[in-house]
């Protein structure tokens, strides 16, 4: 890929940053002290192509000079009820072995939430970060996240709280996280100065869609795992939703946008010379313009993003065999 700004890259897999200014100051003061970005993820599940957004970004802030910390929640999946905590930790090791292999450079540090969170200090600050922090809020900051929205758990009110918290232990400058996280963010921002901590920079990617067209979910199988052979990759883009001349909500579209060129910076459409023959793009802008005025069809689209993701994933793959 073309050398670019270094936030130029990055920005293409972002919904928002928070704020930018701020994290164009960090990268300038970079060489007195190395930069702490995190993201903290749940065991649960599979670790699937919603989750490249976020491993895309944090290899880029790890190309521009940021010590990458990669939290396995463990504490946080229970508080959600993701299962037994036996369950979650062995879901915990093969999440690891996924992030690792998805390119993260081996100075990634993967951190346990359990390894900490019940130690004296870090409780004592959730603590006082409940004592300025309304029940109201904390429980609308996991409206996105929650597994459950009715008969919600004081567990529940406790993980955002826990969530801020990890932000300040970690000594964290830049939180990174689906854009599901921005309102356990924002109480981050807005109440850790408060208790004589830094606010964090938070930099949030979109939520991909299924390829059903609904949310990504492993419940609903309409994802791609990282470790998915071919056949599995090229059936489920084949059977993918596509509306023609659309791109608001098209998930083939979007991982075209959030995947391949964050990954790769070019994309080539080939098709048959009597519907036009090759075309060659070096920005997602220009492949949707053509798509929505009608000039790619969504089989041609199809193909095409089945072979490039395939061989985003391939590198992935192997590492996992």
């Amino acid at each position: 890929m073309k050398d670019r700004e270094p936030l130029k890259i990055l920005e293409m897999n972002v919904e928002e940053i928070i704020t930018r200014e701020e994290l164009e100051e960090v990268l300038v003061s970079k060489s007195k002290r190395q930069p702490r970005a995190y993201v903290g993820f749940e065991p649960s599940g599979v670790v699937h192509t919603g989750h490249l957004p976020i491993l895309n970004v944090l290899r880029e802030l790890q190309r521009i000079g940021f010590h990458i910390i990669v939290l396995l929640a463990d504490m946080h999946a229970y508080l959600n009820e993701k299962g037994s905590f036996e369950q979650i930790r062995e879901t915990a090791e093969y999440n690891k072995r996924c992030f690792a292999a998805s390119g993260l450079s081996e100075e990634t540090e993967f951190i346990d939430g359990s390894s900490y969170q019940m130690n004296k200090e870090y409780m004592m600050n959730v603590l006082r970060l409940a004592t300025i922090t309304t029940e109201k809020r904390a429980r609308r900051s996991m409206d996105e996240v929650s597994r459950s929205t009715e008969d919600r758990k004081v567990s529940q009110a406790i993980y955002p709280l826990m969530q801020a918290v990890d932000i300040a232990y970690l000594n964290i400058d830049v939180a990174v996280g689906g854009i599901d996280q921005r309102k356990i963010h924002m109480l981050a921002r807005e109440n850790l100065p408060k208790l004589g901590f830094k606010a964090p920079i938070c930099i949030h990617t979109p939520l991909l869609i299924g390829f059903n067209g609904e949310k990504m979910s492993s419940s609903k199988q309409n994802y791609i795992a990282l470790d998915d052979p071919v056949e599995r990759v090229e059936k489920q883009i084949n059977n993918s939703f596509c509306p023609p001349k659309i791109a608001e909500d098209n998930p083939i579209l979007q991982i075209d946008k959030y995947i391949i060129f964050p990954s790769t910076g070019e994309m080539t459409i080939e098709r048959d010379d009597k519907y036009g023959g090759n075309v060659h793009y070096d920005n997602y802008e220009d492949l949707e313009h053509d798509y929505v005025e009608g000039e790619l069809h969504p089989s041609d689209l199809k193909n095409n993003t089945s072979s490039c993701l395939n061989e985003v994933l391939e590198p992935i793959r192997k590492r996992l065999r």
